[in-house]
């Protein structure tokens, strides 16, 4: 997605949709580690098209752009300090850190990513074709926020207070496209945050008792 895109009323992102970034902008010296990240994102994709278009292998490919992706985690990972960045910005939350900047609305859950990433090897029929993967529901970190002070006995005086975010609702990311083809049901953020944080709360409590 085009970060600097100054956003008319409603526009939606959608699998033709390509960051703008150049070679040369993502490689500068001074461009930052979060620019060069999605310029690399970039490129290794067209170069995964380009493979194709140029060898002409016996197989095609499906290609998958998610956004923040969240969830319980099934890698072994031995304390919290070791979570991977997205779900690392849930449990600030839970921890009473202060909220993380939700640079998209955009998310889901990294199980039904998990099915987006099977259904694309086993249906022959979508061989060639590039997906936004995405839930329908927006979140922002004030929303992780919320949710555990409605799910978890500790939430409300487990969480920062004060800081208010809002949910950006100026653009969409087309989430119903991989549904459709790829028969995925997205599940509810509400659930998403659940697990995740039972999860990371028995984490907690064990290394507690180490």
């Amino acid at each position: 997605m085009d970060v600097n895109r100054k956003a008319p009323p409603r526009f939606t992102y959608t699998a033709s949709d390509w960051n703008p970034l150049s070679y040369a902008v993502s490689t500068a010296k001074e461009t930052s580690a979060v620019v060069a990240y999605r310029g690399s994102k970039k490129f290794a994709e067209l170069e995964a098209w380009n493979f194709v278009k140029e060898r002409k292998p016996h197989f095609d490919i499906v290609t998958l752009c998610p956004p923040m992706t969240f969830g319980p985690i099934c890698h072994p990972v031995s304390k919290l300090s070791e979570l991977n960045e997205s779900n690392a910005n849930l449990w600030k939350v839970a921890s009473g850190k202060a909220l993380s900047v939700a640079r998209v609305p955009f998310w889901v859950d990294v199980r039904d990513l998990a099915v987006v990433h099977v259904e694309a090897l086993l249906r022959s029929e979508v061989g060639g074709k590039r997906y936004t993967v995405a839930s329908p529901e927006k979140f922002s970190y004030g929303l992780v926020r919320e949710i555990i002070e409605e799910e978890f006995p500790w939430g409300k005086e487990r969480v920062a207070r004060g800081e208010q975010q809002e949910i950006d609702d100026s653009h969409d990311l087309d989430g119903d496209t991989a549904a459709r083809e790829l028969g995925v049901v997205y599940r509810s953020f509400r659930e998403t945050i659940k697990d995740f944080i039972n999860q990371a709360v028995a984490m907690e409590e064990r290394a507690k008792q180490v």
